[in-house]
């Protein structure tokens, strides 16, 4: 890439997966680069990644990244991160656990007992966080059991964003948008609670002191050699991926709901001001101080798919990266009736240890028959999928309005997920399958901050001035009509297999001790 104008480097952190990219501030040139880190598993149930591994790769994306733009004006870097990440750090600022990411699940027994014990709806109420043991919440509670040396010897708890900001400022401190993922945080008088805080077993002098999102830092002569930048360049701090993905797709009107799908999927709209719903169900975390971001996630995305790809089909196993299913096997899947001919899939393939209740909802193929081949079995995935999203979009509708709905993520580039989503919603669609509208957001976030956009709608025009990321996606009135009838069936079908899991436990439970008798009589011949 040869000289140019500005530029603007946002770098958006996942906890296996790092992009560096640079936005020309003309909207006319973007580079990105990719890192990737490996998951550990170390017992069962715990997801870790080494925090000093994830930080070698961001360095090396941003390093390679500032390369490629040949001495192009860097006018600030900015951050989007992963939310519910949890790292602890002595008092040398060394860290003293992994990375436990949101999908670690050491802390299910925690999350339990805050359900069980009535406490959970008052902290939903007070932190806009839903109780769950991806939550720093219950991370924390869970050292405070099983770790109290460790604890004793933790001078910082931390997270993603707030490590990557120590790394590359030298600060030690966190920002709304972070903060009001942890469960910790007060989201109606924007502070630490003490209550919950006493609940973690942690001081409010063991966390981050709370930055806007547009606070601007600079960065640390040592992180400048390393990157290959100038010494003192502002970094914007920056907001998580959720709220960051909703501003980069342009999803920042109060009725326009944002749906991203990658492994995992998630749906959400803007509200301005923190907004919690009754039913535990919703997170609501900050863009900025007056845009939040109101939404949920589902463990089951892309990844079912990808499942459906691997087992059916292993010899075209899907490739690594954004792709959700073998490109063939798509196509196999597009050729089936709307509907699958009857077959139905409730998309819990993978299990979910981080689900409040334990390994999740159970997953089922039903109305399995003889003549379904291979292409009915993962268009069934693709339809289970988006009629999951589907639920939580007419959930959300309950509480704010959504009137139309921007889909983002890699599994968007296939035609037949747009067409199937866009069915589901029966509402004004658009669709772009680019990866990085996170690290767009961050960068128009970073644009605002720094005062060279005079609003956030602005600065994503500005960097995409001709909207070129997203296109509009035609409703099929037909397929968006089988799919209302298959919606009103999902309700009863989930009850019927959750019954069935409850056989299957009880049945597992009784061959565990040997007895048979938690068997149904007719299962045992009797």
């Amino acid at each position: 890439m040869s000289p140019g104008g500005p530029v603007i480097l946002a770098v958006d952190l996942g906890t296996t997966t790092v992009r560096a990219a640079s936005f020309a501030l003309d909207g006319t040139v973007r580079h990105v680069e990719t890192r990737r880190c490996p998951l550990l598993q170390p017992a069962p149930g715990w997801l870790v990644v080494e925090p000093d591994v994830l930080m070698a790769a961001t360095l090396a994306a941003m390093s390679a990244c500032a390369a490629a733009i040949e001495g192009a004006e860097v006018v600030a870097v900015t951050l989007s991160t992963a939310r519910g990440a949890l790292i602890g750090l002595d008092a040398t600022l060394t860290p003293v656990t992994p990375l436990l990411t949101r999908h670690d699940s050491r802390s299910a027994e925690a999350a339990r007992d805050l359900r069980s014990s009535g406490q959970s709806r008052e902290l939903h109420r007070l932190s806009g966080t839903p109780v769950h043991p991806g939550s720093p919440l219950c991370k924390l509670m869970w050292f405070a059991r099983h770790e109290p040396y460790l604890c004793a010897a933790t001078r910082w708890w931390v997270g993603l964003k707030d490590y990557a900001l120590h790394r590359l400022t030298g600060a030690v401190v966190t920002e709304l948008s972070s903060a009001s993922g942890t469960g910790l945080f007060d989201v109606h008088r924007r502070m630490w609670s003490p209550a919950v805080l006493d609940l973690a077993g942690v001081s409010e002098s063991q966390l981050p002191p709370v930055l806007p999102t547009t606070a601007v830092l600079r960065l640390s002569a040592t992180a400048g050699r390393s990157v290959g930048l100038p010494s003192g360049t502002p970094v914007v701090v920056g907001a998580c991926h959720e709220p960051a993905r909703a501003l980069g797709t342009a999803a920042i009107d109060s009725t326009v709901a944002c749906v991203t799908l990658g492994a995992t999927g998630s749906l959400r709209t803007v509200v301005a001001a923190p907004l919690v719903d009754g039913t535990e169900t919703f997170t609501c975390g900050a863009l900025t101080d007056d845009t939040w971001v109101l939404g949920a996630t589902v463990a089951n995305g892309g990844n079912v798919v990808r499942w459906a790809g691997h087992t059916l089909a292993p010899e075209h196993p899907s490739t690594s990266g954004d792709d959700w299913a073998p490109p063939a096997l798509l196509r196999l899947a597009e050729r089936i009736a709307p509907g699958s001919d009857g077959l139905v899939m409730l998309p819990h393939a993978r299990d979910d240890r981080a689900h409040p209740e334990g390994s999740g909802p159970l997953g089922a193929y039903l109305g399995l028959r003889g003549h379904h081949s291979r292409g009915h079995l993962v268009r069934a995935a693709v339809e289970g999928v988006c009629l999951q999203l589907g639920g939580v979009r007419d959930r959300l509708a309950e509480v704010t309005p959504v009137s139309s709905v921007h889909l983002a993520g890699g599994a968007f580039s296939s035609p037949l997920w747009r067409q199937v989503m866009a069915a589901v919603l029966d509402c004004p669609v658009r669709a772009s399958g680019a990866t990085d509208d996170a690290a767009l957001g961050a960068a128009a976030l970073g644009l605002f901050a720094i005062g060279l956009s005079p609003d956030l709608q602005g600065a994503v025009t500005q960097l995409d001035p001709e909207g070129t990321r997203s296109e509009p996606v035609t409703v099929d009135p037909a397929l968006a009509a089988a799919y209302r009838g298959l919606r009103t069936k999902l309700p009863v079908l989930r009850t019927v297999v959750g019954r069935v899991g409850d056989i299957l436990d009880e049945a597992a439970a009784g061959h565990a001790d040997g007895r048979t008798d938690a068997l149904p009589r007719d299962a045992v011949g009797g």
